[in-house]
Protein backbone atom coordinates (compact mmCIF):
# COMPACT_ATOMS: atom_id res chain seq x y z
CA UNK A 1 0.00 0.00 0.00
CA UNK A 2 1.05 3.56 -0.54
CA UNK A 3 2.46 5.62 2.27
CA UNK A 4 0.93 8.96 3.15
CA UNK A 5 3.33 11.84 3.42
CA UNK A 6 2.70 14.99 5.40
CA UNK A 7 2.37 18.40 3.81
CA UNK A 8 5.91 19.20 5.01
CA UNK A 9 7.51 16.24 3.27
CA UNK A 10 5.30 15.40 0.34
CA UNK A 11 2.61 17.03 -1.77
CA UNK A 12 0.57 16.26 -4.80
CA UNK A 13 -0.75 18.62 -7.36
CA UNK A 14 -3.80 17.11 -8.99
CA UNK A 15 -5.33 18.97 -11.87
CA UNK A 16 -8.64 17.13 -11.51
CA UNK A 17 -10.63 16.17 -14.55
CA UNK A 18 -14.14 17.49 -14.71
CA UNK A 19 -15.84 15.05 -17.04
CA UNK A 20 -19.38 16.24 -17.66
CA UNK A 21 -21.60 15.71 -20.66
CA UNK A 22 -18.80 14.73 -23.00
CA UNK A 23 -16.20 17.31 -21.97
CA UNK A 24 -12.73 15.88 -21.43
CA UNK A 25 -10.26 17.57 -19.13
CA UNK A 26 -6.55 16.76 -19.09
CA UNK A 27 -5.00 15.65 -15.83
CA UNK A 28 -1.59 16.40 -14.42
CA UNK A 29 0.15 14.72 -11.49
CA UNK A 30 3.39 15.58 -9.82
CA UNK A 31 4.40 13.22 -7.04
CA UNK A 32 7.33 13.35 -4.66
CA UNK A 33 9.18 10.79 -2.65
CA UNK A 34 9.31 10.99 1.13
CA UNK A 35 12.56 12.87 0.83
CA UNK A 36 11.66 15.34 -1.84
CA UNK A 37 8.96 17.99 -2.20
CA UNK A 38 7.44 18.77 -5.61
CA UNK A 39 4.97 21.58 -6.24
CA UNK A 40 3.77 22.12 -2.65
CA UNK A 41 0.14 23.11 -2.27
CA UNK A 42 -0.63 26.49 -0.82
CA UNK A 43 -3.31 26.96 1.84
CA UNK A 44 -5.46 28.81 -0.66
CA UNK A 45 -5.41 25.95 -3.12
CA UNK A 46 -6.87 23.62 -0.51
CA UNK A 47 -10.19 25.42 -0.52
CA UNK A 48 -10.86 26.08 -4.18
CA UNK A 49 -11.10 23.93 -7.27
CA UNK A 50 -7.84 23.92 -9.23
CA UNK A 51 -7.61 25.34 -12.72
CA UNK A 52 -8.57 22.94 -15.46
CA UNK A 53 -6.96 22.54 -18.87
CA UNK A 54 -9.26 21.56 -21.70
CA UNK A 55 -7.87 19.30 -24.36
CA UNK A 56 -7.91 21.22 -27.62
CA UNK A 57 -8.86 18.07 -29.52
CA UNK A 58 -12.06 17.52 -27.56
CA UNK A 59 -15.28 19.48 -28.08
CA UNK A 60 -16.79 21.44 -25.24
CA UNK A 61 -20.41 20.39 -24.93
CA UNK A 62 -22.86 22.77 -23.33
CA UNK A 63 -24.94 21.59 -20.40
CA UNK A 64 -28.44 20.46 -21.25
CA UNK A 65 -31.52 21.07 -19.09
CA UNK A 66 -31.99 20.52 -16.25
CA UNK A 67 -28.27 20.90 -15.56
CA UNK A 68 -27.89 24.33 -17.14
CA UNK A 69 -29.34 25.96 -14.02
CA UNK A 70 -27.16 23.98 -11.66
CA UNK A 71 -25.36 27.05 -10.32
CA UNK A 72 -28.48 28.26 -8.52
CA UNK A 73 -28.85 24.84 -6.94
CA UNK A 74 -25.30 24.27 -5.79
CA UNK A 75 -23.92 27.76 -5.24
CA UNK A 76 -21.04 26.66 -7.49
CA UNK A 77 -19.94 28.99 -10.28
CA UNK A 78 -19.62 27.75 -13.83
CA UNK A 79 -16.12 27.74 -15.29
CA UNK A 80 -16.43 30.46 -18.00
CA UNK A 81 -13.97 28.65 -20.29
CA UNK A 82 -15.49 25.17 -20.22
CA UNK A 83 -19.15 25.70 -19.39
CA UNK A 84 -18.97 22.96 -16.76
CA UNK A 85 -18.79 22.79 -13.00
CA UNK A 86 -15.39 21.91 -11.53
CA UNK A 87 -15.29 18.71 -9.51
CA UNK A 88 -14.84 19.35 -5.79
CA UNK A 89 -11.25 19.18 -4.67
CA UNK A 90 -10.61 17.43 -1.37
CA UNK A 91 -7.06 17.27 -0.09
CA UNK A 92 -6.27 15.72 3.25
CA UNK A 93 -2.94 14.77 4.76
CA UNK A 94 -4.43 11.97 6.86
CA UNK A 95 -5.99 8.76 5.52
CA UNK A 96 -9.65 8.03 6.34
CA UNK A 97 -8.68 5.70 9.20
CA UNK A 98 -12.27 5.24 10.44
CA UNK A 99 -13.72 4.09 7.14
CA UNK A 100 -15.13 0.57 7.43
CA UNK A 101 -14.83 -2.04 4.67
CA UNK A 102 -15.73 -5.69 4.53
CA UNK A 103 -12.73 -7.99 4.18
CA UNK A 104 -13.13 -10.21 1.12
CA UNK A 105 -10.37 -12.61 0.13
CA UNK A 106 -10.14 -13.21 -3.60
CA UNK A 107 -12.03 -16.20 -4.95
CA UNK A 108 -9.77 -19.26 -5.12
CA UNK A 109 -8.89 -21.38 -8.14
CA UNK A 110 -11.08 -24.50 -8.28
CA UNK A 111 -10.23 -27.85 -9.81
CA UNK A 112 -13.17 -28.64 -12.09
CA UNK A 113 -13.23 -32.31 -11.11
CA UNK A 114 -13.79 -31.17 -7.50
CA UNK A 115 -16.19 -28.29 -8.17
CA UNK A 116 -17.57 -27.71 -11.65
CA UNK A 117 -20.41 -25.27 -10.86
CA UNK A 118 -20.20 -21.55 -10.05
CA UNK A 119 -23.33 -19.78 -8.75
CA UNK A 120 -23.62 -16.08 -8.02
CA UNK A 121 -26.02 -13.20 -7.57
CA UNK A 122 -25.55 -10.34 -10.03
CA UNK A 123 -24.18 -7.07 -8.65
CA UNK A 124 -25.22 -3.68 -10.03
CA UNK A 125 -23.65 -1.59 -7.26
CA UNK A 126 -21.07 0.98 -8.35
CA UNK A 127 -19.99 2.44 -5.00
CA UNK A 128 -16.55 0.86 -5.02
CA UNK A 129 -15.50 2.47 -8.31
CA UNK A 130 -16.39 6.01 -7.25
CA UNK A 131 -14.74 5.48 -3.87
CA UNK A 132 -11.56 4.13 -5.50
CA UNK A 133 -11.56 7.14 -7.81
CA UNK A 134 -11.82 9.44 -4.80
CA UNK A 135 -8.73 7.85 -3.22
CA UNK A 136 -6.71 8.14 -6.42
CA UNK A 137 -7.76 11.74 -7.03
CA UNK A 138 -6.65 12.57 -3.49
CA UNK A 139 -3.22 11.06 -4.10
CA UNK A 140 -3.58 7.68 -2.39
CA UNK A 141 -3.93 4.10 -3.54
CA UNK A 142 -7.12 2.71 -1.99
CA UNK A 143 -7.18 0.11 0.79
CA UNK A 144 -7.41 -3.41 -0.61
CA UNK A 145 -10.76 -4.01 1.05
CA UNK A 146 -12.24 -0.92 -0.64
CA UNK A 147 -11.78 -2.58 -4.04
CA UNK A 148 -14.62 -4.77 -5.31
CA UNK A 149 -13.56 -5.73 -8.80
CA UNK A 150 -17.06 -6.50 -10.10
CA UNK A 151 -18.25 -3.02 -9.10
CA UNK A 152 -15.37 -1.49 -11.03
CA UNK A 153 -16.22 -3.54 -14.11
CA UNK A 154 -19.96 -2.86 -13.89
CA UNK A 155 -19.58 0.89 -13.38
CA UNK A 156 -19.51 1.35 -17.15
CA UNK A 157 -22.19 1.15 -19.79
CA UNK A 158 -21.86 -1.76 -22.21
CA UNK A 159 -23.88 -2.18 -25.40
CA UNK A 160 -23.28 -5.90 -26.07
CA UNK A 161 -23.77 -5.59 -29.81
CA UNK A 162 -22.95 -9.31 -29.96
CA UNK A 163 -25.74 -10.14 -27.49
CA UNK A 164 -28.86 -12.22 -28.16
CA UNK A 165 -32.25 -12.30 -26.46
CA UNK A 166 -33.48 -15.74 -25.49
CA UNK A 167 -37.24 -16.20 -25.43
CA UNK A 168 -39.10 -13.43 -23.63
CA UNK A 169 -36.36 -12.65 -21.13
CA UNK A 170 -36.09 -8.89 -20.38
CA UNK A 171 -32.39 -8.86 -21.25
CA UNK A 172 -29.87 -9.90 -23.85
CA UNK A 173 -26.98 -12.29 -23.23
CA UNK A 174 -23.44 -11.95 -24.57
CA UNK A 175 -20.72 -14.55 -24.02
CA UNK A 176 -17.17 -14.62 -25.35
CA UNK A 177 -13.98 -16.58 -24.70
CA UNK A 178 -10.61 -14.83 -25.21
CA UNK A 179 -6.97 -15.37 -24.32
CA UNK A 180 -6.04 -14.26 -20.81
CA UNK A 181 -3.72 -11.23 -21.00
CA UNK A 182 -2.03 -11.87 -17.64
CA UNK A 183 -1.23 -15.57 -18.18
CA UNK A 184 2.05 -14.69 -19.89
CA UNK A 185 4.14 -17.59 -18.67
CA UNK A 186 2.07 -20.37 -20.24
CA UNK A 187 -0.20 -18.35 -22.55
CA UNK A 188 -2.87 -21.01 -22.18
CA UNK A 189 -5.52 -19.57 -19.85
CA UNK A 190 -8.73 -18.06 -21.17
CA UNK A 191 -11.11 -15.35 -19.98
CA UNK A 192 -14.81 -16.19 -20.20
CA UNK A 193 -17.18 -13.22 -20.36
CA UNK A 194 -20.83 -13.56 -19.33
CA UNK A 195 -22.69 -10.34 -20.12
CA UNK A 196 -26.30 -9.39 -19.39
CA UNK A 197 -27.99 -6.17 -20.49
CA UNK A 198 -31.55 -5.32 -19.47
CA UNK A 199 -34.02 -3.91 -21.97
CA UNK A 200 -37.41 -2.31 -21.45
CA UNK A 201 -40.78 -3.74 -22.48
CA UNK A 202 -40.27 -2.52 -26.03
CA UNK A 203 -36.88 -4.30 -26.13
CA UNK A 204 -35.05 -1.01 -26.34
CA UNK A 205 -31.47 -1.05 -25.07
CA UNK A 206 -31.75 2.64 -24.15
CA UNK A 207 -34.96 3.19 -22.14
CA UNK A 208 -35.70 6.71 -20.90
CA UNK A 209 -37.28 8.24 -17.81
CA UNK A 210 -40.50 9.17 -19.58
CA UNK A 211 -41.49 5.51 -19.82
CA UNK A 212 -40.60 4.82 -16.18
CA UNK A 213 -43.49 3.76 -13.91
CA UNK A 214 -44.73 6.30 -11.31
CA UNK A 215 -42.21 6.65 -8.49
CA UNK A 216 -42.75 7.07 -4.76
CA UNK A 217 -39.38 8.19 -3.41
CA UNK A 218 -38.48 8.87 0.20
CA UNK A 219 -35.21 10.75 0.70
CA UNK A 220 -33.83 9.56 4.05
CA UNK A 221 -31.11 12.10 4.79
CA UNK A 222 -28.49 11.87 7.53
CA UNK A 223 -28.16 15.35 9.03
CA UNK A 224 -25.98 14.35 11.98
CA UNK A 225 -22.85 16.29 12.87
CA UNK A 226 -20.61 13.88 10.95
CA UNK A 227 -22.29 15.06 7.72
CA UNK A 228 -21.26 18.71 8.14
CA UNK A 229 -18.23 18.72 5.81
CA UNK A 230 -18.71 20.05 2.29
CA UNK A 231 -18.21 16.66 0.63
CA UNK A 232 -21.15 15.23 2.61
CA UNK A 233 -24.43 17.07 3.29
CA UNK A 234 -23.85 19.95 0.81
CA UNK A 235 -23.02 17.44 -1.92
CA UNK A 236 -25.99 15.29 -0.87
CA UNK A 237 -28.28 18.32 -1.20
CA UNK A 238 -26.93 19.08 -4.68
CA UNK A 239 -27.45 15.43 -5.63
CA UNK A 240 -31.06 15.48 -4.43
CA UNK A 241 -31.70 18.59 -6.47
CA UNK A 242 -30.48 16.82 -9.59
CA UNK A 243 -32.84 13.95 -8.86
CA UNK A 244 -35.73 16.31 -8.11
CA UNK A 245 -35.35 17.92 -11.52
CA UNK A 246 -36.03 14.52 -13.12
CA UNK A 247 -39.29 13.92 -11.29
CA UNK A 248 -42.68 14.15 -12.99
CA UNK A 249 -46.19 15.05 -11.83
CA UNK A 250 -47.05 11.36 -11.35
CA UNK A 251 -44.08 10.94 -8.99
CA UNK A 252 -43.99 11.85 -5.30
CA UNK A 253 -41.10 12.84 -3.03
CA UNK A 254 -40.89 12.75 0.76
CA UNK A 255 -37.95 13.82 2.92
CA UNK A 256 -37.15 12.28 6.31
CA UNK A 257 -34.14 13.54 8.27
CA UNK A 258 -32.35 11.99 11.18
CA UNK A 259 -29.72 13.00 13.70
CA UNK A 260 -30.44 12.92 17.43
CA UNK A 261 -34.11 12.76 16.47
CA UNK A 262 -36.09 11.97 13.35
CA UNK A 263 -38.25 14.39 11.43
CA UNK A 264 -40.47 14.53 8.35
CA UNK A 265 -39.00 17.53 6.58
CA UNK A 266 -41.35 17.13 3.62
CA UNK A 267 -44.50 14.96 3.44
CA UNK A 268 -45.24 13.23 0.13
CA UNK A 269 -45.22 15.96 -2.51
CA UNK A 270 -45.94 15.76 -6.23
CA UNK A 271 -42.81 15.72 -8.36
CA UNK A 272 -43.92 18.79 -10.31
CA UNK A 273 -43.88 20.99 -7.18
CA UNK A 274 -40.17 21.49 -7.57
CA UNK A 275 -39.88 24.83 -5.78
CA UNK A 276 -41.39 23.34 -2.63
CA UNK A 277 -39.14 20.27 -2.78
CA UNK A 278 -35.98 22.30 -3.47
CA UNK A 279 -36.77 24.65 -0.57
CA UNK A 280 -37.06 21.66 1.77
CA UNK A 281 -33.71 20.35 0.55
CA UNK A 282 -32.09 23.76 1.11
CA UNK A 283 -33.37 23.84 4.69
CA UNK A 284 -31.34 20.80 5.79
CA UNK A 285 -28.57 21.37 8.35
CA UNK A 286 -26.10 18.95 9.92
CA UNK A 287 -25.94 18.61 13.72
CA UNK A 288 -26.34 16.03 16.47
CA UNK A 289 -25.78 12.27 16.68
CA UNK A 290 -27.16 9.45 14.54
CA UNK A 291 -29.99 6.98 15.10
CA UNK A 292 -30.48 5.06 11.88
CA UNK A 293 -33.01 2.48 13.08
CA UNK A 294 -35.72 4.92 14.20
CA UNK A 295 -35.21 6.94 11.02
CA UNK A 296 -35.71 3.85 8.86
CA UNK A 297 -38.98 3.03 10.57
CA UNK A 298 -40.26 6.55 9.95
CA UNK A 299 -39.12 6.46 6.33
CA UNK A 300 -40.97 3.19 5.74
CA UNK A 301 -44.13 4.67 7.23
CA UNK A 302 -43.85 7.60 4.84
CA UNK A 303 -43.28 5.25 1.90
CA UNK A 304 -46.31 3.17 2.90
CA UNK A 305 -48.55 6.24 3.10
CA UNK A 306 -47.67 7.24 -0.49
CA UNK A 307 -47.48 3.67 -1.84
CA UNK A 308 -47.92 3.43 -5.61
CA UNK A 309 -49.43 0.20 -6.83
CA UNK A 310 -47.50 -1.17 -9.82
CA UNK A 311 -45.07 1.71 -9.36
CA UNK A 312 -41.58 2.29 -7.92
CA UNK A 313 -41.56 2.53 -4.13
CA UNK A 314 -38.08 3.21 -2.86
CA UNK A 315 -36.20 4.81 0.01
CA UNK A 316 -32.99 6.63 -0.88
CA UNK A 317 -30.73 6.72 2.18
CA UNK A 318 -28.04 9.41 1.92
CA UNK A 319 -25.37 9.16 4.62
CA UNK A 320 -21.73 8.60 5.46
CA UNK A 321 -22.91 5.40 7.14
CA UNK A 322 -21.91 6.48 10.65
CA UNK A 323 -24.66 4.63 12.53
CA UNK A 324 -24.39 5.17 16.28
CA UNK A 325 -26.18 1.92 17.11
CA UNK A 326 -25.13 -1.43 18.54
CA UNK A 327 -24.74 -4.71 16.67
CA UNK A 328 -28.18 -5.91 17.79
CA UNK A 329 -29.74 -2.76 16.33
CA UNK A 330 -27.89 -3.36 13.06
CA UNK A 331 -29.45 -6.81 12.84
CA UNK A 332 -32.85 -5.29 13.53
CA UNK A 333 -32.31 -2.75 10.77
CA UNK A 334 -31.41 -5.45 8.25
CA UNK A 335 -34.45 -7.49 9.21
CA UNK A 336 -36.59 -4.37 8.83
CA UNK A 337 -35.12 -3.79 5.38
CA UNK A 338 -35.80 -7.39 4.32
CA UNK A 339 -39.38 -7.33 5.59
CA UNK A 340 -40.23 -4.15 3.71
CA UNK A 341 -38.45 -5.41 0.61
CA UNK A 342 -40.92 -8.27 0.57
CA UNK A 343 -43.76 -5.73 0.88
CA UNK A 344 -42.60 -3.92 -2.24
CA UNK A 345 -40.57 -1.06 -0.72
CA UNK A 346 -36.94 -1.19 -1.80
CA UNK A 347 -33.96 0.60 -0.28
CA UNK A 348 -30.92 2.15 -1.95
CA UNK A 349 -27.97 3.67 -0.11
CA UNK A 350 -25.81 6.56 -1.26
CA UNK A 351 -22.50 7.19 0.48
CA UNK A 352 -20.73 10.51 0.95
CA UNK A 353 -17.42 11.70 2.33
CA UNK A 354 -14.52 10.13 4.14
CA UNK A 355 -13.44 9.41 7.69
CA UNK A 356 -16.68 7.82 8.87
CA UNK A 357 -17.70 5.98 5.71
CA UNK A 358 -19.34 2.69 6.67
CA UNK A 359 -19.05 1.09 3.26
CA UNK A 360 -19.68 -2.39 4.67
CA UNK A 361 -22.98 -1.46 6.34
CA UNK A 362 -24.27 0.55 3.39
CA UNK A 363 -23.61 -2.24 0.92
CA UNK A 364 -25.37 -4.74 3.21
CA UNK A 365 -28.45 -2.54 3.53
CA UNK A 366 -28.75 -1.97 -0.22
CA UNK A 367 -28.23 -5.67 -0.96
CA UNK A 368 -30.92 -6.69 1.54
CA UNK A 369 -33.21 -3.93 0.32
CA UNK A 370 -33.25 -4.90 -3.38
CA UNK A 371 -31.62 -1.57 -4.13
CA UNK A 372 -28.28 -0.16 -5.25
CA UNK A 373 -25.26 1.13 -3.37
CA UNK A 374 -23.66 4.20 -4.91
CA UNK A 375 -20.91 6.49 -3.69
CA UNK A 376 -20.98 10.16 -4.65
CA UNK A 377 -17.57 11.82 -4.82
CA UNK A 378 -18.58 14.76 -7.01
CA UNK A 379 -21.51 16.46 -8.68
CA UNK A 380 -20.46 14.70 -11.87
CA UNK A 381 -21.07 11.33 -10.21
CA UNK A 382 -24.40 12.59 -8.87
CA UNK A 383 -25.41 13.47 -12.42
CA UNK A 384 -24.49 9.97 -13.56
CA UNK A 385 -26.42 8.21 -10.80
CA UNK A 386 -29.47 10.50 -10.61
CA UNK A 387 -29.54 11.75 -14.18
CA UNK A 388 -27.99 9.60 -16.88
CA UNK A 389 -28.78 6.29 -15.17
CA UNK A 390 -32.00 7.25 -13.42
CA UNK A 391 -34.06 4.57 -15.17
CA UNK A 392 -31.49 1.86 -14.50
CA UNK A 393 -31.34 2.91 -10.85
CA UNK A 394 -35.08 2.82 -10.19
CA UNK A 395 -36.91 0.83 -12.86
CA UNK A 396 -36.37 -2.87 -12.14
CA UNK A 397 -37.07 -5.18 -15.08
CA UNK A 398 -35.90 -8.42 -13.43
CA UNK A 399 -35.28 -9.31 -9.81
CA UNK A 400 -33.50 -12.11 -7.95
CA UNK A 401 -31.23 -12.60 -10.96
CA UNK A 402 -28.85 -15.53 -10.46
CA UNK A 403 -26.11 -16.78 -12.75
CA UNK A 404 -24.86 -20.35 -12.79
CA UNK A 405 -22.00 -21.61 -14.93
CA UNK A 406 -21.22 -25.32 -15.16
CA UNK A 407 -17.74 -25.96 -16.57
CA UNK A 408 -17.18 -29.00 -18.75
CA UNK A 409 -14.43 -31.08 -17.05
CA UNK A 410 -13.45 -32.43 -20.46
CA UNK A 411 -12.65 -28.88 -21.57
CA UNK A 412 -11.69 -27.01 -18.37
CA UNK A 413 -9.31 -28.29 -15.70
CA UNK A 414 -9.35 -25.19 -13.43
CA UNK A 415 -11.39 -22.02 -13.07
CA UNK A 416 -11.82 -18.96 -10.87
CA UNK A 417 -14.44 -16.22 -10.64
CA UNK A 418 -13.01 -12.69 -10.83
CA UNK A 419 -14.65 -10.57 -8.14
CA UNK A 420 -18.15 -11.15 -6.70
CA UNK A 421 -16.59 -12.48 -3.47
CA UNK A 422 -19.60 -11.46 -1.36
CA UNK A 423 -22.12 -12.49 -4.04
CA UNK A 424 -21.22 -16.17 -4.33
CA UNK A 425 -24.13 -18.54 -3.70
CA UNK A 426 -24.29 -22.25 -2.95
CA UNK A 427 -25.15 -24.43 -5.93
CA UNK A 428 -28.50 -25.42 -4.44
CA UNK A 429 -29.46 -21.74 -3.97
CA UNK A 430 -29.88 -21.38 -7.71
CA UNK A 431 -33.18 -23.30 -7.79
CA UNK A 432 -34.42 -21.98 -4.45
CA UNK A 433 -36.76 -19.07 -5.12
CA UNK A 434 -36.61 -18.09 -1.45
CA UNK A 435 -32.95 -17.12 -1.78
CA UNK A 436 -32.65 -13.41 -2.56
CA UNK A 437 -30.39 -12.17 -5.37
CA UNK A 438 -29.66 -8.97 -7.30
CA UNK A 439 -32.00 -6.72 -9.28
CA UNK A 440 -31.50 -5.55 -12.85
CA UNK A 441 -32.66 -2.07 -13.88
CA UNK A 442 -33.75 -1.06 -17.37
CA UNK A 443 -30.73 -0.49 -19.61
CA UNK A 444 -28.23 -1.71 -17.00
CA UNK A 445 -25.40 -3.99 -18.12
CA UNK A 446 -23.67 -6.55 -15.90
CA UNK A 447 -20.54 -8.59 -16.61
CA UNK A 448 -19.05 -11.59 -14.83
CA UNK A 449 -15.57 -12.75 -15.82
CA UNK A 450 -13.98 -16.13 -15.24
CA UNK A 451 -10.39 -17.20 -15.83
CA UNK A 452 -10.12 -20.84 -16.89
CA UNK A 453 -7.30 -23.29 -17.66
CA UNK A 454 -8.14 -25.62 -20.56
CA UNK A 455 -7.80 -29.33 -19.93
CA UNK A 456 -4.31 -30.62 -20.68
CA UNK A 457 -2.70 -27.22 -20.01
CA UNK A 458 -0.57 -26.34 -17.01
CA UNK A 459 -2.54 -24.86 -14.12
CA UNK A 460 -1.96 -24.34 -10.41
CA UNK A 461 -2.76 -27.92 -9.43
CA UNK A 462 -0.57 -30.96 -10.05
CA UNK A 463 -2.00 -34.11 -11.58
CA UNK A 464 -3.41 -36.63 -9.13
CA UNK A 465 -2.04 -40.16 -9.18
CA UNK A 466 -5.23 -41.78 -7.97
CA UNK A 467 -7.82 -39.42 -9.40
CA UNK A 468 -11.01 -41.38 -10.02
CA UNK A 469 -12.73 -41.30 -13.39
CA UNK A 470 -16.45 -41.79 -13.74
CA UNK A 471 -16.71 -43.50 -17.11
CA UNK A 472 -20.36 -42.61 -17.57
CA UNK A 473 -19.85 -38.89 -16.92
CA UNK A 474 -16.64 -38.86 -18.99
CA UNK A 475 -18.48 -40.33 -21.98
CA UNK A 476 -21.33 -37.84 -21.52
CA UNK A 477 -18.99 -34.84 -21.36
CA UNK A 478 -16.88 -36.11 -24.25
CA UNK A 479 -19.96 -35.89 -26.46
CA UNK A 480 -19.95 -32.12 -25.81
CA UNK A 481 -16.30 -31.37 -26.52
CA UNK A 482 -17.32 -28.22 -28.40
CA UNK A 483 -18.77 -26.78 -25.16
CA UNK A 484 -16.57 -25.01 -22.64
CA UNK A 485 -19.41 -24.50 -20.18
CA UNK A 486 -23.18 -24.34 -19.78
CA UNK A 487 -24.78 -21.07 -18.72
CA UNK A 488 -28.01 -20.82 -16.74
CA UNK A 489 -29.76 -17.63 -15.67
CA UNK A 490 -32.73 -17.61 -13.32
CA UNK A 491 -34.82 -14.49 -12.68
CA UNK A 492 -38.21 -13.26 -11.52
CA UNK A 493 -40.52 -10.62 -12.95
CA UNK A 494 -40.48 -7.30 -11.03
CA UNK A 495 -43.83 -8.12 -9.42
CA UNK A 496 -42.48 -11.45 -8.15
CA UNK A 497 -43.86 -14.95 -8.53
CA UNK A 498 -41.97 -18.05 -9.61
CA UNK A 499 -38.61 -17.70 -11.27
CA UNK A 500 -37.95 -18.31 -14.95
CA UNK A 501 -34.97 -20.13 -16.41
CA UNK A 502 -32.98 -19.50 -19.57
CA UNK A 503 -29.96 -21.51 -20.68
CA UNK A 504 -27.33 -21.61 -23.39
CA UNK A 505 -24.00 -23.41 -23.92
CA UNK A 506 -20.75 -21.43 -24.07
CA UNK A 507 -18.71 -22.63 -27.06
CA UNK A 508 -15.16 -23.81 -26.54
CA UNK A 509 -13.65 -21.82 -29.40
CA UNK A 510 -11.69 -18.72 -28.38
CA UNK A 511 -9.64 -15.98 -29.99
CA UNK A 512 -7.01 -13.37 -29.18
CA UNK A 513 -8.03 -10.48 -26.93
CA UNK A 514 -7.26 -7.89 -29.62
CA UNK A 515 -9.92 -9.53 -31.81
CA UNK A 516 -12.55 -9.49 -29.07
CA UNK A 517 -15.66 -7.36 -28.82
CA UNK A 518 -15.00 -3.79 -27.65
CA UNK A 519 -16.98 -4.37 -24.44
CA UNK A 520 -14.98 -7.50 -23.62
CA UNK A 521 -11.63 -5.76 -24.12
CA UNK A 522 -12.58 -2.83 -21.92
CA UNK A 523 -14.02 -5.05 -19.18
CA UNK A 524 -10.77 -7.04 -19.13
CA UNK A 525 -8.77 -3.79 -18.83
CA UNK A 526 -10.85 -2.78 -15.81
CA UNK A 527 -10.60 -6.27 -14.32
CA UNK A 528 -6.83 -6.18 -14.55
CA UNK A 529 -6.76 -2.73 -12.95
CA UNK A 530 -9.03 -3.79 -10.10
CA UNK A 531 -7.08 -6.97 -9.40
CA UNK A 532 -3.84 -5.00 -9.40
CA UNK A 533 -5.32 -2.53 -6.86
CA UNK A 534 -6.40 -5.51 -4.75
CA UNK A 535 -2.88 -6.99 -5.03
CA UNK A 536 -4.18 -10.20 -6.61
CA UNK A 537 -1.83 -13.16 -6.65
CA UNK A 538 -3.33 -14.44 -9.91
CA UNK A 539 -2.38 -11.73 -12.43
CA UNK A 540 1.39 -12.31 -12.46
CA UNK A 541 3.24 -9.16 -13.62
CA UNK A 542 0.19 -7.30 -14.97
CA UNK A 543 0.68 -3.59 -14.24
CA UNK A 544 -1.54 -0.51 -14.26
CA UNK A 545 0.17 0.50 -17.49
CA UNK A 546 -1.17 -2.63 -19.16
CA UNK A 547 -4.72 -1.57 -18.32
CA UNK A 548 -3.89 1.91 -19.65
CA UNK A 549 -2.70 0.51 -22.99
CA UNK A 550 -5.62 -1.89 -23.39
CA UNK A 551 -8.28 0.70 -22.53
CA UNK A 552 -6.61 3.31 -24.74
CA UNK A 553 -6.59 0.93 -27.68
CA UNK A 554 -10.32 0.35 -27.20
CA UNK A 555 -10.99 4.09 -27.28
CA UNK A 556 -8.84 4.51 -30.38
CA UNK A 557 -10.64 1.65 -32.10
CA UNK A 558 -14.12 2.94 -31.29
CA UNK A 559 -14.33 6.46 -29.79
CA UNK A 560 -18.14 6.32 -29.86
CA UNK A 561 -18.02 3.71 -27.08
CA UNK A 562 -17.29 6.54 -24.63
CA UNK A 563 -20.15 8.99 -25.12
CA UNK A 564 -20.24 9.92 -21.43
CA UNK A 565 -16.47 10.25 -20.98
CA UNK A 566 -16.23 7.65 -18.21
CA UNK A 567 -13.84 5.42 -20.14
CA UNK A 568 -11.40 8.28 -20.71
CA UNK A 569 -11.67 9.03 -17.02
CA UNK A 570 -10.77 5.40 -16.31
CA UNK A 571 -7.60 5.76 -18.39
CA UNK A 572 -6.73 8.80 -16.27
CA UNK A 573 -7.16 6.77 -13.09
CA UNK A 574 -4.82 4.06 -14.37
CA UNK A 575 -2.22 6.74 -15.03
CA UNK A 576 -2.67 8.17 -11.53
CA UNK A 577 -2.29 4.70 -10.04
CA UNK A 578 0.91 4.18 -12.02
CA UNK A 579 2.40 7.42 -10.68
CA UNK A 580 1.36 6.67 -7.12
CA UNK A 581 2.74 3.13 -7.33
CA UNK A 582 6.12 4.43 -8.47
CA UNK A 583 6.29 7.01 -5.69
CA UNK A 584 4.87 5.13 -2.73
Amino acid sequence: MSSVCSSKKRAYYLSRNALLVGTVISVGLSACSTSQVSKPISDASRTVSPPVAVSASEPIVALSAPYAEMSSMTKTRLDPRTGVYPMPMVINDMPPANDNYQKNDANPVHRTTDLAVSTLSIDTDTGSYANVRRYLNEGQLPPIDAVRVEELINYFNYQFEDGKRLGNAPFVLATEVVDSPWDRANQDNKIVKVGIKAVDNNWSKNPNSQTMPPANLVFLVDVSGSMSSRDKLPLAQASLKLLTEQMRAQDSISIVTYSGSTNVALPATSGDQKAKILAAIDSLNAEGSTNGEDALKLAYRQAEQAMKKNGINRIMMLTDGDFNVGISDVDKMLNLVKANRDRGISLSTVGFGRGNLNDYMMEQMADNGNGNYSYIDSLTEAKKVFGDELVATFNTVAKDVKVQVEFNPEAVSEWRLIGYENRVLDEQDFNNDKVDAGELGAGKAVIALYEVTPKGKKGLYSDRRYESNNSASTTKNAQKLDELAYLKIRYKAPEGGSSKLITQPIPKNSHALNRANIDTQFAVAVAGFGQRLAQSEYINDWQYENSTKLATSVLARKPSSDKDGTRRNFVTLTELATALERNK
